[in-house]
């Protein structure tokens, strides 16, 4: 019993000599963690400042600065790694990452896949920090491209967070991609307008429209006979920002209104037709005397129009 204490005893007490060996290096090792923090951040200042000077690009410049955060973390694990444990080597330390990344794949995969995917659209910049962009269901101006996510300003002042990896693998329309941006808008006349007149009524109110660009010039095509009108499409070209293509069309709206009212051109409601009639002329089990009164001209039948 005397010497199983003993053993213990002798065992504690080596630990307790190990660690008290290790304590120094540990608290080295805690201090250069410390001051890792800070000299990532103070180089991602350095990277943001030098990026601006030199970079165009805002998404290349918010990658430089993400590289240099993150790879001076990694610099300062390791070497904090090897100072707190100095037998450890830093051959050791990358064999054992090499062998446990199949793991941390499979593990982190969907991190990864998002982090590539975000890597690839900083360089390859199909849609930049300030685009106003439509990923599948989603509309909205681009804010940040973060390590995982796409943020997302909507129109109506919601953010949406979207993955990387669905960005990157999804169609992605940039509604600010170019300089200027054309309108479609759909307009009705009256059968009995005469269309030159039409024509020329909306070619000279459409150019003289607040936020219509003068280059490319906008277009009046006649493009087929509705149900009760003969359909225009008013094409015109303003800025691509939402909330300019939004004013301009309602000016627009307003002003072809405005001209057709004092042009005396008819925008027209829709047109049916409705036919009343009594369907009991049309029993086979009615006596033939009954069946004769109805089919008297007028029995039973009637028309509206409206």
């Amino acid at each position: 019993m005397n010497e199983l204490l003993e053993t213990v005893t002798s065992s504690l007490r080596e630990i307790i000599a190990s660690g008290i060996k290790l304590l120094p290096a540990l608290i080295i090792g805690l201090v250069v963690l410390f001051l890792t923090r800070y000299a990532a951040q103070l180089f991602r200042k350095i990277a943001i400042k030098v990026g601006r000077k030199t970079i165009p690009s805002r998404s290349l410049q918010l990658l430089l600065s993400k590289t240099c955060y993150v790879a001076t973390w990694v610099v300062g694990i390791l070497f904090a790694s090897v100072v707190a444990f100095p037998g450890l080597r830093l051959g050791d330390i990358i064999a054992t990452l090499g062998l446990s990344s199949v793991a941390i794949g499979f593990a982190f995969q969907d991190i990864f896949k998002n982090f590539l995917a975000g890597v690839l659209l900083l360089i390859q910049e199909p849609f930049r920090i300030g685009d106003q962009i439509v990923v599948g269901e989603f509309e909205g101006t681009v804010e940040r491209i973060d390590i995982r996510t796409t943020k997302i300003l909507t129109y109506t002042g919601e953010r949406v967070l979207l993955p990387n990896s669905k960005v990157f693998t999804s169609a992605v329309q940039v509604r600010t991609a170019f300089k200027y941006r054309r309108t479609d808008l759909a307009v009705g006349v009256d059968y009995n307008t005469p269309l030159p007149k039409a024509v020329k009524t909306l070619e000279q109110l459409v150019s003289d429209v607040e936020g219509v660009l003068d280059t490319p010039k906008p277009e009046i095509d006649l493009v087929g006979f509705g149900a009760s009108s003969i359909d225009f499409i008013v094409r015109y070209w303003t800025l691509p920002q939402q909330q300019e293509v939004r004013k301009t069309q309602t000016r627009a709206i307003i002003k072809i209104k405005k001209a057709f009212d004092e042009a005396d051109i008819n925008i027209p409601y829709p047109i049916r037709t409705l036919y009343f009639y009594n369907q009991e002329k049309y029993s086979d089990y009615l006596p033939e005397a009954h069946r004769s009164e109805l089919n008297e001209p007028n029995n039973g039948n009637r028309a509206l129009t409206r």
